[in-house]
């Protein structure tokens, strides 16, 4: 048994102290603090935040070797309980590490839990310390006593985050399992009814969709972890909870009529991590079964386990009767013109981008858009175009992600399993999307299905290429050059502050359409590294493709309006 207690230090500081109490010990005990958490996939090294590590068995300090960016070795003697602390910097206001202050607290376990290796197995226990008055405490670990919680191992204790102060909490059951809200930071006034609501059929929407009218879900008790502040945003998946991040003004007030799209993205993010709870949670590949959190753990499925949960996030807002098919297509449409506005995607395959997400996802610079694909933007397309083609052959995606769940009780699911589940006339296709970097047939396959793709014509700046900041006094400030763009042929480069285009000053790049003629040559004057910099861009002849906008075709008749029909419901 290890026990561990976690108490405040210091809120005006942001420093948690956390204790570890191991009986007996081994003679050379080694301990570890994870490197990453589960569900992000970059190397955070929780470790740097430590603040002071100290050990002692009785009276007596034992001395700690440290051997790598987040292990300890503690040379013990005898078998007399040794007793680890560590004061932790926590000032992490995410969902995937931990943070305090005098109005909250949160704790992502692996950031600030030490691991006793060998030890692992072993239950463990978690006494919290005293609280400010007023503070509450939700977690999903299980409760046995006043601030007492007990967990089966430690990959348990650690999936399971903590959030402490003052919250306000709603209830609902789905699919015959108690679901919880705990949320943080709202405004007053704002509309829990609501929100419980919502979120209660989206709940029962997925229940249904994995487990059928009377399934009950894999776990007796689930719980969201809100926080609401002025801009926060994300989203980290548990065992049986999910700590979500959202901006306040996204959450439903009183009086709103219908759902704007802030609402509408938190409702779709709280979906994203409930499917989770299936998808990537209990059904995963091997390389994320049991990871080891002190080394990147890399996969080449991350477009599945992330992707396809992408695509369904917002589906699950039609099943549950919260959009129209209107509606949900002016949201299917999002993801297709972030992938159609990355030059990436034709240098990086998804497999590519799922397997370096720890060293390119996760760290994106100005230049990352042209050498870099979303795994969940294209990997949501890709899911969409793989359920067409399974509807126009009397299948669907919901088939073979419920045959994966089925198989996911032998252990874990890879490509071999998802290729399998697909079938032999649409996997090698749906494969090719994967492996490849041609341009998937949006257009084509939309059009079987009864939808009509719209481009609307692309801005000034989109249209030679830019992506920029404008501001009355910070001018125009060029943030990203498009990879085969009319810029980047004219050799304007991020950072460039544009000053001038023809001769003439411009506050905004689009003010120069008033006297350029964009199908003709013409002058822009950057400024870079203090020097000025004439450059001469040629637009290209023909138009690019705008934003693209979904409809329903109204001529769709026959196969096409079946397939829509059984898609969309409508």
């Amino acid at each position: 048994m290890a026990d561990h207690r976690l108490d405040i230090e210091d809120a005006h500081a942001h420093r948690l102290r956390l204790t570890l109490k191991l009986a007996r010990p081994a003679r050379e005990q080694r301990l570890a603090l994870a490197a990453w958490a589960p569900g992000s996939y970059l190397l955070r090294d929780f470790a740097r935040h430590v603040v002071q590590i100290s050990a002692q068995q009785g009276e007596r300090p034992v001395a700690l070797e440290q051997v790598d960016k987040s292990s300890w070795l503690a040379r013990c003697e005898g078998r007399g309980a040794l007793v680890v602390t560590l004061i932790v910097y926590a000032f992490d206001d995410s969902v995937r590490g931990a943070f305090v202050d005098a109005q909250r607290a949160f704790v992502n376990g692996p950031a600030v839990f030490l691991r006793a290796v060998g030890r692992e197995a072993e239950p463990q226990r978690l006494t919290l310390g005293p609280l400010p008055r007023g503070w509450d405490v939700a977690t999903a670990l299980r409760r046995t006593g006043p601030r007492r919680y007990e967990a089966a191992d430690h990959a348990e204790l650690i999936d399971h985050p903590i959030a402490l102060g003052p919250c306000w909490r709603g209830r609902f059951d789905a699919g015959g399992a108690a679901h919880e809200i705990a949320l943080s930071g709202a405004w007053p006034g704002f509309d829990g009814t609501r929100l419980v609501d919502d979120l209660r059929r989206i709940c029962e929407a997925q229940v249904r969709f994995w487990h059928g009218a009377k399934g009950r879900p894999p776990f007796e008790r689930y719980l969201f972890l809100v926080h609401a502040s002025e801009d926060g945003y994300g989203g980290l998946e548990h065992r049986a909870s999910t700590a979500i991040s959202c901006a306040r003004r996204h959450l439903p007030r009183h009086g709103m009529a219908e759902a704007g799209d802030g609402y509408l993205g938190l409702l779709a993010l709280l979906s994203h991590e409930y499917f989770h709870a299936w998808n990537v949670v209990r059904m995963r590949p091997a390389e994320l079964a049991a990871p080891d959190l002190q080394a990147e753990a890399y996969t080449r499925l991350l477009w599945f386990y992330e992707g396809v949960t992408s695509y369904y996030d917002e589906l699950m807002l039609l099943r549950a009767g919260l959009v129209d098919p209107a509606r949900y297509l002016q949201l299917l449409a999002r993801p297709i013109n972030a992938m159609l506005a990355t030059p990436g995607r034709r240098w990086q395959s998804l497999a590519q981008a799922s397997f370096e997400a720890w060293t390119r996802f996760y760290k994106r610079h100005e230049g990352s858009a042209n050498s870099n694909v979303s795994y969940y933007d294209k990997g949501s397309v890709v899911a969409l175009l793989a359920d067409l083609a399974l509807r126009a052959r009397g299948r669907s995606l919901d088939e073979v992600m419920r045959a994966l769940w089925k198989r996911a009780a032998r252990g874990p699911v890879g490509e071999a399993e998802i290729v399998h589940a697909l079938g032999p006339e649409v996997a090698p296709e749906v494969m090719a999307w994967v492996h490849g970097t041609d341009e998937l047939p949006l257009s084509a396959r939309l059009a079987a299905a009864g939808i009509a793709l719209r481009s609307a014509e692309p801005g000034f700046a989109a249209r030679v290429g830019l992506k920029l900041s404008e501001g009355a006094l910070s001018g125009v400030q060029v943030r990203q050059v498009l990879g085969g763009s009319a810029a980047e042929a004219a050799g304007m480069s991020p950072n460039d502050e544009v000053i001038g285009v023809a001769g003439w000053r411009v506050r905004r790049f689009d003010e120069a359409l008033q006297w350029v003629d964009p199908a003709k040559p013409f002058d822009v004057l950057v400024a870079r590294d203090q020097r000025l910099h004439t450059l001469t861009l040629r637009a290209p002849a023909a138009p690019l493709p705008g934003t693209l906008s979904l409809r329903p075709d109204e001529r769709a008749a026959g196969a096409a309006l079946a397939l829509r029909q059984a898609w969309l419901g409508d």
